[in-house]
């Protein structure tokens, strides 16, 4: 396989003095946000080949050698818990195409935090395996689900997905919805001429199966750089199909999380929206992202990386210290936004698959 090339900008840890401690205390950047959530990337491969991800063919695959081993994600697990981090986020790529997928559920479930307070272990899947998986993840420690569901249309979903799946992705989400995981939530990339005409029976879809739907705004994050600002759908015209449906209520109390929601006539239901493009929430943002291959990213759209993986496979009982220096070197790096709306953006080399959701 082939690996992906270098990309520019990749750091090493700021130089400390020979044997001086990890520095103690949250990972707080010099905007003053505090980071709670890291979003751990198992592969970068998948089952599909979304178009506003990836292309079908030609797609140069991390090397093997580079993903990092189950131990290594553990090892990185346990500082960032050390440090604060309350929550974690598999992601791919497809997460459920990692042979170890339930043992890694299983050792990042046992983790605490500086208190003893376990961490809170959440996934994002495309759904095709999960029927298979749901009860040894459940049963390892698995606590939240999100599904990527973008359409209900079978010939819609082989054009967009490339693959004819649709039918495994349904079983998985209904499998999902008898088990206890909750929240469950169903996320659909928002499309012109695509998937504009769903909107509202993805949401009615998501309700009947006790889910909730969160539309994201295309981000310019494919493969491909294909990337066309004219194709997405924007939040306002999401909140104007479904106001035509619903009566929409702010709810409030969103922190740190991406998604704005609003309750469908009064609730219970709720549907999201993560507007990154149209209105940006990089100011409460508190996430960082680990590649499958060990680079730490302290934004979605950073064209910078933190390399983790000569510290992780130098050994040695210095590791942990070099983990905990280089998470707080990225969060220090960190912008106080990705500036897409800026003429200046550029946009990251890797696509979404390799970066991780």
């Amino acid at each position: 396989m082939t690996a992906v090339p270098v990309l520019i900008g990749v750091r090493r840890p700021v130089e400390e003095r020979a044997g001086q401690a990890a520095v103690s205390g949250p990972l707080v950047d010099t905007h003053g946000r505090t980071h709670r959530d890291l979003r751990i990337s198992l592969t970068d491969r998948c089952s599909l080949r979304c178009t506003y991800c990836m292309p079908e063919q030609g797609n140069e695959w991390l090397a093997r050698t580079s993903i990092l081993t189950l131990d290594e994600i553990e090892r990185v697990a346990r500082v960032a818990a050390a440090a604060g981090i309350t929550t974690f986020r598999l992601t791919g790529g497809e997460p459920l195409l990692r042979p170890d997928i339930v043992e890694v559920v299983q050792r990042l479930a046992r983790i605490t935090g500086p208190g003893g307070e376990p961490v809170e272990l959440a996934m994002t899947t495309n759904g095709i395996r999960l029927r298979h998986f749901l009860p040894g993840l459940v049963d390892a420690g698995l606590r939240r689900l999100n599904i990527s569901l973008d359409t209900l249309r079978h010939e819609r979903f082989r054009e967009l997905t490339r693959r004819d799946r649709l039918d495994d992705v349904l079983d998985g989400i209904a499998a999902a919805a008898a088990s206890g995981l909750r929240p469950l939530k169903l996320n659909a990339v928002a499309m012109r001429d695509v998937n504009d005409d769903e909107l509202v029976e993805l949401v009615e879809f998501a309700v009947a199966h006790g889910a909730q739907l969160r539309f994201i705004e295309q981000m310019p994050l494919d493969a491909g750089h294909t990337w066309n600002r004219a194709r997405m759908v924007t939040r306002e015209e999401i909140l104007e199909a479904l106001s035509a449906r619903w009566t929409l209520t702010p709810l409030p109390g969103r922190g740190g999380a991406p998604a704005e929601r609003w309750t469908l006539d009064g609730g219970p239901d709720s549907v999201g929206v993560i507007a990154s493009v149209t209105a940006p929430f990089c100011g409460d943002c508190d996430r960082l992202r680990l590649t499958a291959d060990g680079q730490l990213r302290n934004c979605l759209f950073s064209t910078t990386e933190y390399d983790l993986l000569p510290i992780l496979r130098a050994g040695g009982d210095a590791v942990e210290t070099g983990i905990d220096r280089m998470l707080r070197s990225c969060v220090r790096g960190k912008l106080p936004g990705h500036a897409i709306n800026d003429p200046s953006f550029l946009q990251p080399a890797r696509g979404m698959n390799a970066i991780g959701g």
